[in-house]
């Protein structure tokens, strides 16, 4: 069925998402990372494919994902309690602006919707699976700085021209860019996509770069290891 997608230890059925599995997602599961035994939290999961990722990785995690729109909420839980680490994954039917936790988390990762002041898509599901505005990240930021724990991280995949608006934004919430992974298509390419790792400590960060492609339909040796563990083809 083509609504299903199948990885190596779990599948994702993602007929009632409006945001599908695509390249931002997967590259964001395979790449974040923390302690094995750690509390994570996915904010916006959608299918829950980063969730699942990350319990594969880190077998000792618990996760919890949390997700706005109803059906994709029904989704992911499905999806949860079908894969081999139903135990450790806790989906959360709410966004994080009305969600009541006490909880702190060592992780939070996010592939948020982020086209800012964009034509909005007409289909009112897919508008807040895609579109944005200032005022989320402002919220979200708020939040991962009251829950991240003192040595915790959050990541985040956006476009590249978001960076100056988030990294301003999250210093207001004493978080501090750590690391900056730029994604290019190809090797001649300018960056389109980037993960920006943030926490409480101020340091110098690292920057490096990833390319998908090494040619025109041809993955880059980077990109099948990285997502190696999770990707049937490779």
């Amino acid at each position: 069925m083509e609504n299903i997608f199948k990885f190596k230890e779990f599948s994702v059925n993602q007929e009632h998402c409006a945001m599908r599995i695509n390249t931002d997602s997967v590259l964001l599961g395979a790449y974040a990372e923390h302690d094995d035994d750690c509390a994570i939290l996915d904010i916006g999961t959608g299918t829950g494919v980063i969730a699942m990722m990350l319990a594969q990785r880190h077998p000792k995690a618990k996760i919890w994902a949390v997700e706005i729109d109803q059906l994709a909420s029904n989704s992911a839980r499905k999806n949860f309690q079908e894969s081999p680490f139903s135990e450790r994954l806790q989906i959360v039917h709410s966004d994080v602006f009305n969600w009541r936790t006490d909880a702190s988390f060592d992780l939070i990762v996010s592939n948020p919707p982020f086209y800012i002041n964009s034509l909005h898509n007409p289909d009112p599901r897919k508008k807040v699976a895609k579109h944005t505005d200032e005022e989320f990240f402002k919220g979200m930021l708020a939040f991962v700085a009251n829950h991240l724990t003192l040595n915790g991280m959050l990541q985040i995949i956006i476009p590249i021209e978001l960076k100056a608006f988030l990294m301003a934004e999250a210093e207001l919430n004493n978080l501090y860019l750590s690391g900056q992974l730029d994604i290019l298509s190809f090797e001649d390419s300018d960056p389109f996509r980037c993960i920006l790792s943030f926490k409480k400590e101020r340091k110098p960060f690292k920057q490096d770069r990833f390319v998908i492609y090494k040619e025109r339909s041809q993955y880059s040796d980077a990109y099948r290891q990285i997502l190696k563990p999770y990707f049937l083809a490779f």
